[in-house]
C-alpha cells in the first residue's frame, strides 16, 4: 500500500505543479501602467464654423479657456502615448455655449479622442469642435505670461493718481466718476 500512496501523492503533486504552470500561461498580460501615459500641458483642437465653412486650430493649456465663436472651450487633462506605441491621445472637456441673452450653458462634458474625433466631438448648430492632439509646446504664449501682462497697469487705460497734498484753493477734478444709477 505504500508504492500506492506514494504514487498517488506523485501524481498529486504533479497535477498541482502542472496546473499551477497552465494557469500562469494563461494569465492575461499585465496592464500597461498609468506611468506609460504622458501628461500633456496644451490641448490641440479644430473647430469649424458653419456659416462661413471656416476650419481653424487652435491650442489651449490645460485648465484655461479659450472662446471659439459662441463656445468657450476647456481641457482639463490631456494625455498622449510615447511615440514607440500606439497613439493613443484623449483629453477630458468641457464647453460652454454663450447663448444669446449672455448666459453661459454647458453643452458638452467629457472625453474626446483624437484618433476617433467623430465619436465625441462637440456638434452645434454653427461651431463643431473636435480633439486633435496633445503638446508639450505651443506658440501660444503660456497663461502664467498672459496673467502677469493683465496685471501691469496699462499707461494709457490707467487714472492718474492725485497728489498727496493738493492746495487748499483747489478743488478735486470729479469729472471720471461715473453719476448715480437712477433706476
Amino acid at each position: 500500500m505504500s508504492r500506492l500512496s506514494t504514487g498517488l501523492f506523485a501524481a498529486a503533486l504533479f497535477l498541482t505543479a502542472s496546473t499551477a504552470v497552465f494557469a500562469a500561461a494563461q494569465a492575461p498580460a499585465p496592464a500597461p501602467s498609468a506611468s506609460d501615459r504622458i501628461t500633456n500641458p496644451v490641448a490641440e483642437f479644430a473647430g469649424i464654423d458653419k456659416i462661413t465653412g471656416r476650419i481653424i486650430t487652435f491650442d489651449v493649456y490645460i485648465d484655461e479657456t479659450v472662446q471659439f465663436g459662441a463656445l468657450q472651450v476647456t481641457p482639463r487633462v490631456c494625455y498622449s502615448r510615447p511615440d514607440t506605441e500606439q497613439p493613443k491621445t484623449d483629453s477630458f472637456v468641457e464647453v460652454d455655449e454663450i447663448t444669446l441673452d449672455r448666459k453661459i450653458r454647458r453643452i458638452f462634458t467629457g472625453w474626446m479622442f483624437a484618433e476617433s474625433p467623430g465619436l465625441n466631438a462637440v456638434e452645434h448648430a454653427v461651431y463643431d469642435v473636435w480633439l486633435k492632439g496633445c503638446k508639450q509646446k505651443s506658440d501660444v504664449p503660456p497663461p502664467t505670461a498672459a496673467k502677469a501682462d493683465t496685471a501691469k497697469p496699462k499707461t494709457g487705460l490707467a487714472k492718474p493718481q492725485a497728489p498727496a497734498q493738493q492746495p487748499a484753493d483747489v478743488t478735486p477734478d470729479t469729472t471720471d466718476d461715473e453719476p448715480a444709477s437712477t433706476n
